[in-house]
């Protein structure tokens, strides 16, 4: 019968541990240790000054495993959790676990083929070694030890001569016969002790009864408390009550900034927010950007954003680690806005919330188009607004400072090369299987987008490309798939880390696309997010990528004038495209591209199958044809009749 023993050494018990230690702090190790993003990526970076002290100062705030300069609680825990990895590893090690399978041949040192003459010379020979009565004993060598030694070969011997012994060790594995079968459980002695029951039960009431509930609740509930955007509940509550339709970037800031969260104090640095609120009113008095609210907190929070817009100085440690919270927020409170208003369908905030995500990014104020210049390095907001009318494009500033003999050409020109220009190949409305567009068909808008190097002029464009065989098969796949952007094989042609020196950290430009109808202020569908915009490369035949926005098409015919707008989230400036759409009468389709067969009888206008075929545009059984069937019908009886009748009087 077997019988269960714990685990006196808790070998079992270090194994579980080490084995829970090594698969956590291996990718915690890997997280710390993976060389930052700012220093993997200064190749496909922007060179300029600016952009190159910005990655130093990330990788520094990034730090790594070996920087010690500032070290997070994550570094402590690996570092403690490593060294608790290599004692317990290390007593592992040096803990002698006896669990050799009993073999006598072994013991006396002889192979399993040996014959009973050489078993007995070799236990003869190995008896006057061991035996107690005549062994000297060795350095470091008991009595004891010895003893134990000549008592297991005596029992090899007699396992392997004895009948009786021998039977037991071919039965039970051991010459003694029967032994106990122990399990070790990886729990130490200690632990299953009586008198430390009452701890043992008290450190299970504590993980079990309370740390597990408590974090499970505080992750479920957590979790109810932030919609998916992973903005607390109560504040996208706020964006959809404080938000208007015709809110612009200055309402939108209002609301988005005041609901990032902060644990610094209104108290603190008020000298300062003061300061800095002064010099934001002077230079922007005529603008609608300052509205400023009365509540401390929430003006506090927007000073600090007005302060990185306008780029001032910020003196304060603490208000730089606060403003820099305020930025790092501010996108995802935008997405999270973007959203509500896209429920709406309203196009003002819309823009205005896309167009504050590269004006954040920048840090330059909305609103002026010339501020774009500003952008580049060295280029202050004043010297931008004063860029001649005639310079429109970065191209042309650089050209202007070139023709001045301007110093700051060479940054500038660094910093242009990182600020691509999106260029719309080809933009259009495809029906899968149909020819035109009907009412409440499935519409999918095809942009085909690539970018572009400042100074390069477009290879093909939009008004004269035409599409090979090849492209039509590769764009009906794409159309035919589930995903909203065409596979690209060379991920190194896109766009790479952006020119961003006033950002806090390294950023990869994005765009939104959205269609719009303009004339009534009115979304057409909701925005859609595309990264990955691939290069021109004149050498490709198919040097842009293909993405698709889904909807619905409108109930009505006609043609509808929408607008397609493309603003990043990195650059100040957007592309627009006019676009139209003509959605036709279903009639205008033959009889297999209607989907029904010509005998098949129209339904009744009164039925509710003929109030379906309306609304998709099929043609319906009138009311009154069946009445004038029947007034046929009856004129045609009465005309018998009246035959009858005259064929009878002549009788």
């Amino acid at each position: 019968m077997a019988s269960y023993h714990y685990d006196e050494a808790g070998t079992m018990a270090l194994y579980f541990v080490i084995t829970f230690l090594f698969l956590l702090l291996v990718p915690l190790t890997l997280s710390l240790s993976t060389p930052s993003r700012a220093s993997k990526m200064d190749l496909n970076a922007c060179q300029c000054q600016e952009c190159i002290d910005r990655r130093t100062q990330v990788r520094k705030h990034e730090g790594g495993f070996l920087s010690l300069q500032t070290l997070s609680r994550k570094t402590w825990f690996v570092i403690g959790g490593w060294t608790l990895f290599a004692f317990l590893s290390y007593k592992v090690s040096t803990t002698q676990i006896d669990s050799k399978v009993y073999d006598p041949f072994d013991i006396l040192g002889i192979s399993t083929s040996s014959t009973e003459k050489e078993i007995k010379s070799r236990y003869r020979k190995l008896s006057k070694l061991f035996h107690p009565d005549k062994v000297k004993l060795a350095v470091n060598q008991t009595m004891e030890e010895v003893e134990a030694k000549f008592v297991e070969l005596t029992k090899a011997y007699k396992s392997l001569t004895d009948e009786t012994i021998r039977k037991n060790w071919e039965l039970y594995g051991h010459p003694d016969g029967r032994q106990e079968i122990i399990m070790g459980i990886a729990l130490p002695k200690w632990i299953i002790e009586g008198k430390n029951n009452i701890w043992v039960l008290g450190a299970y009431g504590l993980v079990f009864g309370g740390a597990l509930p408590a974090v499970v609740g505080q992750w479920w509930f957590g979790n109810r408390r932030k919609t998916k955007d992973g903005v607390e509940a109560d504040t996208a509550a706020t964006f959809f009550k404080a938000i208007k339709e015709e809110a612009g970037a200055g309402d939108v800031l209002a609301v988005v900034a005041p609901a990032t969260p902060r644990k610094a104090s209104a108290a603190q640095d008020a000298a300062e927010i003061g300061r800095l609120e002064a010099k934001i009113r002077e230079q922007l008095a005529k603008s609608e950007l300052v509205a400023l609210p009365k509540d401390e907190k929430n003006r506090r929070a927007l000073v600090l954003v007005y302060a990185h817009l306008l780029r001032l100085p910020v003196e304060s440690a603490s208000l730089q680690k606060e403003q820099t919270d305020l930025l790092v927020h501010t996108p995802s409170l935008l997405s999270a806005l973007l959203n509500i208003v896209a429920v709406r369908n309203w196009l003002a905030p819309t823009l205005a919330a896309m167009r504050l995500h590269a004006c954040v990014t920048q840090a330059i104020p909305p609103g002026q188009p010339k501020l774009k210049f500003a952008q580049l390095p060295g280029v202050s907001e004043k010297e931008a607004l004063d860029v001649p009318n005639e310079v429109e494009t970065l191209d042309g500033f650089v050209d202007m400072l070139e023709e001045r003999g301007d110093a700051r050409v060479g940054e500038v020109r660094k910093a242009v090369e990182r600020i691509p220009r999106l260029e719309v190949v080809d933009v259009a409305f495809k029906v899968i299987g149909e020819r035109i567009v009907t009412p409440l068909a499935i519409i999918h808008l095809v942009l085909k987008l690539r970018l572009s190097s400042p100074g390069s002029s477009s290879v093909t464009s939009e008004s004269t490309r035409t599409d090979t065989a090849e492209d039509e098969r590769i764009d009906l796949e794409f159309l035919n798939s589930r995903k909203d952007a065409e596979d690209i094989g060379d991920a190194d042609t896109t766009s790479g880390w952006a020119h961003a020196p006033h950002w806090p950290g390294i950023r990869k430009p994005g765009w939104w696309v959205v269609l719009a109808d303009d004339k009534t202020n009115r979304l057409v569908q909701p925005p859609m997010k595309i990264s990955d915009v691939p290069f021109s490369d004149p050498r490709k035949s198919r040097d842009y990528r293909s993405y698709r926005m889904q909807f619905q098409a409108p109930q009505g015919v006609g043609v509808y004038t929408w607008k397609v707008y493309l603003v990043s989230d990195t650059f100040v400036g957007e592309v627009v495209r006019d676009v139209m759409l003509k959605v036709d009468d279903v009639a205008a389709l033959n009889a297999d591209e209607q989907g029904y067969e010509d005998e098949i009888s129209d339904p009744e206008e009164d039925s509710l199958a003929g109030q379906m075929a309306a609304m998709r545009g099929h043609s319906v059984k009138k009311q009154g044809d069946g009445e004038d069937e029947s007034d046929d019908d009856e004129s045609s009886t009465d005309d018998e009749k009246g035959r009858d009748d005259s064929s009878s009087d002549s009788d």
